[in-house]
């Protein structure tokens, strides 16, 4: 069952420049390097993400994203947390392609704010990388990076 979801996941990602999925463990939580392959009209955008810790290496993210949803055919699907290797944080990786799946467009809620718990980082990462996706041109809206190691920055918060 995992090698046909990723087969289909891989199938999705061809929009985003094609690249070959690899799958591996961290942490128990399985994990995708998934490629960041922006594009120039995609237009989603991460303005601002909390990030609180909840256990040993464990997360839950507050990611505020803004785009002009228009409906059902152009919305932002989704957000990522990406490790510096490229590494796409799964929670759910049977279930869902990004770290956390938007269901519906936002047309009369911009921004908004979305939650996801049980993010696993390594200790030894300091800094991620939050980027959000737009169902129609994909990755390449404006991405914060998160200093773990910070309480806070331009656009991010960091509790531990």
């Amino acid at each position: 069952m995992k090698i046909v979801w990723i087969g289909l996941l891989a199938g999705l990602l061809l929009g985003c420049g094609g690249e070959r999925v690899v799958e591996q463990e961290t942490g128990g939580k399985t994990a995708v390097s998934l490629p960041i392959a922006p594009t120039s009209r995609a237009n989603a955008d991460v303005v601002h993400v909390r990030a609180v810790a909840t256990a040993t290496d464990t997360w839950i993210f507050h990611v505020t994203v803004t785009h002009p949803d228009t409906g059902w055919n152009d919305y932002a699907n989704g957000w990522d947390v990406v490790l510096p290797d490229g590494t796409v944080i799964l929670p759910n990786p049977a279930d869902e392609p990004f770290t956390r799946l938007l269901l519906h467009p936002h047309e009369t809620e911009q921004p908004f704010t979305r939650s996801q718990s049980n993010i696993v980082i390594p200790a030894h990462i300091t800094t991620v990388t939050v980027r959000a996706h737009d169902l129609l041109d994909g990755f390449g809206g404006k991405e914060v990076v998160v200093d773990l190691a910070q309480a806070a920055g331009d656009d991010f918060e960091v509790e531990r």
